[in-house]
């Protein structure tokens, strides 16, 4: 199965008309995914890429049973658009917008606390590549024709690096089961080991890619969980090997302020707790070749 979309999940994108947002919707219904509406407010009751436009989420969903949002709206209107896709009954929200300030995405965490953990959306990003299932939907950015159906699941901060991991692995022969990028903001929906977590319970993922960066504990915390939970191989990989500590390298997210911050740190971190840790972003997919030719991993219990 897909962890988070197929080709029967119904879609809706949010800033719909805007040109970034056409864009990829145009790419996304092209590639198979079951886009069956967007939302402008404003724009309500006409027709964009041959779809309805709605005014708000709720309408689009009464109107057509929409489970998933695609968010490409302004980053000062995002938290809004996140909020208002909880309340509309999204199981998923995916939010690729950039920029988004760390107070509006404060705010977002805790609105989310309002519903229960059974029915909380999962919400991925925000400035993030996406996800994609290839073969069967994509809501994001990414570019589709890289990814090869397979069993390997790819979980990563950077949207490049899944990119560049996915483009190695389809020229090994070697397939993509679902990709997640979870965004590189140091305030964000899900985790490294959310994502995990989905996929060492999927029947169709047989092994990891988790590309990491510095700044945060998101890669380590999720080394340690993997070490003790995941019966599945894992490459992992941290960008950022010479970059200077304190300073701000991309985005928000990458920056090194604390013990166990930088990318030498982390790799050590996953190396100690049995990852398989590509040496540089060339060597992605040769790392999971490698690691597909090992023994399954076992769970370590406590």
């Amino acid at each position: 199965m897909s962890i988070l979309v197929n080709e029967k999940t119904r879609v809706v994108v949010q800033g719909f008309t805007g040109d970034k947002a056409s864009f990829h919707a145009k790419e996304a219904i092209e590639y198979g995914t079951n886009i069956v509406a967007g939302i402008t407010p404003g724009k309500g009751g006409t027709r964009h890429l041959n779809l309805p436009v709605f005014d708000t989420v709720k309408e689009a969903v009464k109107a057509t049973g929409a489970t998933a949002s695609g968010i490409f709206v302004p980053a000062p209107f995002c938290a809004d658009a996140i909020m208002e896709a909880a309340d509309a009954g999204m199981e998923l929200i995916v939010c690729i917008t950039d920029g988004i300030p760390a107070q509006d995405m404060m705010r977002v965490k805790r609105y989310m606390l309002r519903y229960p953990r059974e029915t909380r959306p999962t919400l991925i990003g925000p400035n993030c590549a996406g996800v994609i299932s290839p073969g069967k939907a994509m809501i994001g950015i990414m570019p589709g024709s890289i990814y090869r159906k397979g069993r390997v699941g790819i979980v990563s901060r950077s949207g490049t690096l899944g990119y560049e991991a996915a483009s190695q692995m389809q020229a090994l022969g070697i397939g993509v089961s679902s990709s997640v990028g979870i965004g590189g903001d140091p305030i964000n929906g899900s985790s490294f080991v959310d994502m995990l977590q989905r996929f060492e319970q999927d029947d169709e993922t047989d092994a990891v890619m988790m590309i990491g960066e510095i700044g945060g504990p998101q890669e380590a915390e999720a080394s340690l969980w993997a070490r003790d939970n995941m019966s599945k191989p894992i490459v992992g990989y941290v960008a950022g090997l010479s970059a200077p500590r304190g300073r701000r390298m991309g985005h928000a997210g990458a920056i090194i302020s604390a013990f166990g911050d930088s990318a030498l740190e982390k790799a050590e971190i996953m190396r100690n707790s049995g990852l398989t840790v590509a040496a540089s972003p060339a060597e992605l997919g040769k790392a999971m070749q490698q690691a597909l030719s090992k023994p399954a991993r076992r769970p370590v219990l406590a």
